[in-house]
This record gives C-alpha cells, structure tokens and sequence, in this order.
C-alpha cells in the first residue's frame, strides 16, 4: 500500500515527497497533464491525495484539470479512498462554486455576481455592478485562479474598460469571471486558517499591502522575495473556527486552507478555499508539533492502515 500523489506543480512533489520519505511512508506520482488509464482495469490499491491545482494552466499543463477530474471519477468509482475527492475538486476549480457553498453554510461572504463570457459581458455586469449594492470600488476574479493571479480591484469603470482593452488581462480558462463586493479591511492583511483531516491546526495572516498574490510556500515564485508577509496568528480561535471546521468537513475537503477578510466593524467575511495548500517552513517551526505538515503525515498513515483493513477513517478523526 502506498500513497500516490494526483499532482501536475514540478516543484510541490519535491516538498511533499521529501516529507512522506522522512515519515517512512511509501509513495508514488500521478502527473496530470497528460496520460491515459485503463477504464477496464482496477486502480493501483492505496490511498489518492488529489494535489491539482486551479493555476496549472499558468504553467501550461492545460490538460491537467481535465485529466485529474477523470482520473478521480475512475479512482472513486473502484471504492478508492480519494482524500480531496470529487467535491474538494469542484471547488477547487470554481470559485463561483465557492461562494455558493459558503454562502449555504451561512458563513458572511462579499456580494458575488458571476459573469460568463468575455468584455462585453464583464463590462455589462460590472455597470449594474457598480450601479447596485455592490458599489464602487470592487474585485473583478477569474473563475479558476491561484497565488491571487488576475484578481483585480477595480476603483472606476473607466480602469476596468482600460483594463478589458490592454494585454494585461489575465484569462480564465472557463471564461467565468466574478465581479465581488470589495472588502475594506480594519488592517491591510487577510487571514488563512489551515484544516488537516477536518480539523483546525493554525491560522496565518497574510499582508495585503502588496496586493492579492498570497502563496505562502517556498515554492511560489510570488512569495520568495518577502517571506514578512506572512506571519503565524499563534493562539487563533473563535466561533469563525467552529464554523469553518464544520463546513470542511459537510463538505469533504480534507485537506485545505480558508482565507477570510475581517473588516472595520469587525465582520469576517470568508471568500476563499484552496485545497492544494503548501506550507510555509518559518510558520511549520513556529506552530511546532511538526506543524501542518505533521498533521498530514499522520492522516496518510491512519487512511492507509484503514485502507488496509478496508476502513475508512472517521472525518475529523485527528
């Protein structure tokens, strides 16, 4: 029995394998971009951590999201134990989907309107947009993102139609945009609580004052140059964790981290999922106990010791 890693980022399996090497568990590569299974035949037998990331089309792995979202389909289908599974993928790849779910949750979420197609149609939603209870300024977002990229805050339609007409517009490979209630933070930062098998391990805040690329792993290239940026809230908790743990595990992400924004009356809106979470080495020494990453190590071993009695572990069993 091994653990294999659904993956398409050439840099996070060097971080992840290193990690699952020094815990003494066996593991294997899927890479996702291109390839090919077997529908007639069974799945190799093990535990399936799906690591796709909704940035892969940055890196020109313009296959992957359509190759792991079949190959996830297939796995379950055999009875595989797929930690991030189909739902945790949806998500993953939409934001719209996101602020959907959140929203059901009853968890505070920015006014969101989802716009499909291309300028034409942004330029129209963001007029009623800015017409509405959305107001002046707002966040313009593609639909499948990451690290932050091609979000935009948008002061004036005038910047916007600017914008829309330059090379500087950053596509979204579904043509989904979302046009999101701009949140005035109390301070320039935003914070990120980090679930491991459906339970709380720390919180990090992340400054904005550079903008919306908040990647905190070594291997972002956006990081790289100011590791100050993110910082480790030690003691974190509150009824916003209780919450957000409940909604991971309703919603089958067992692996993920969920950012929200907390403004000047000291409301916490949540606005994000990321269910491909790299950890940031300075934090995981911090937090100590071997961190986020520790916590993960121990899930793989209790998913695959089920596995091989044909169990299956219990949400939030930690």
């Amino acid at each position: 029995m091994r653990v294999h890693i659904i993956n398409e980022h050439p840099d996070w399996i060097v971080t992840l394998g290193r990690a699952l090497d020094g815990a003494g568990i066996p593991w294997a590569e899927w890479y996702t971009d291109a390839g090919s299974f077997d529908l007639e035949a069974a799945p190799p037998q093990g535990v399936w951590f799906n690591r796709m990331s909704a940035s892969s089309h940055t890196r020109g792995h313009v296959h992957a999201v359509n190759h792991a979202r079949e190959l996830v389909g297939w796995l379950e289908s055999h009875g595989r134990r797929v930690l991030n599974g189909t739902r945790a993928l949806t998500l993953e790849m939409s934001k719209v989907q996101q602020a959907a779910a959140l929203r059901a949750a009853g968890l505070l979420t920015p006014r969101t309107i989802a716009v499909v197609g291309g300028r034409a149609e942004i330029m129209d939603a963001a007029r009623r947009a800015a017409a509405g209870e959305i107001g002046l300024p707002f966040i313009l977002k593609p639909n499948r993102g990451g690290k932050g990229l091609g979000v935009r805050l948008v002061s004036e339609l005038s910047q916007l139609e600017a914008y829309l007409a330059s090379a500087d517009l950053s596509e979204s490979p579904d043509n989904v945009w979302l046009i999101q209630q701009y949140i005035r933070a109390a301070e320039p930062f935003i914070t990120r609580c980090e679930f491991v098998g459906g339970e709380f391990v720390y919180a990090i805040r992340s400054s904005t004052a550079e903008g919306f690329e908040l990647c905190p792993a070594d291997g972002c290239g956006t990081c790289s140059t100011a590791p100050a940026r993110f910082s480790l809230r030690a003691g974190f908790d509150g009824e916003i964790v209780d919450s957000l743990r409940a909604f991971v595990r309703e919603q089958s992400l067992d692996v993920c981290g969920i950012e929200f924004v907390e403004d000047v009356s000291g409301n916490q809106f949540v606005y994000d999922i990321n269910g491909t979470t790299n950890y940031n080495p300075q934090i995981e020494a911090e937090a100590g106990q071997g961190g986020a990453t520790g916590r993960l190590m121990e899930l793989f071993a209790r998913e695959l010791a089920a596995a091989n009695t044909g169990e299956r572990c219990p949400a939030g069993h930690v």
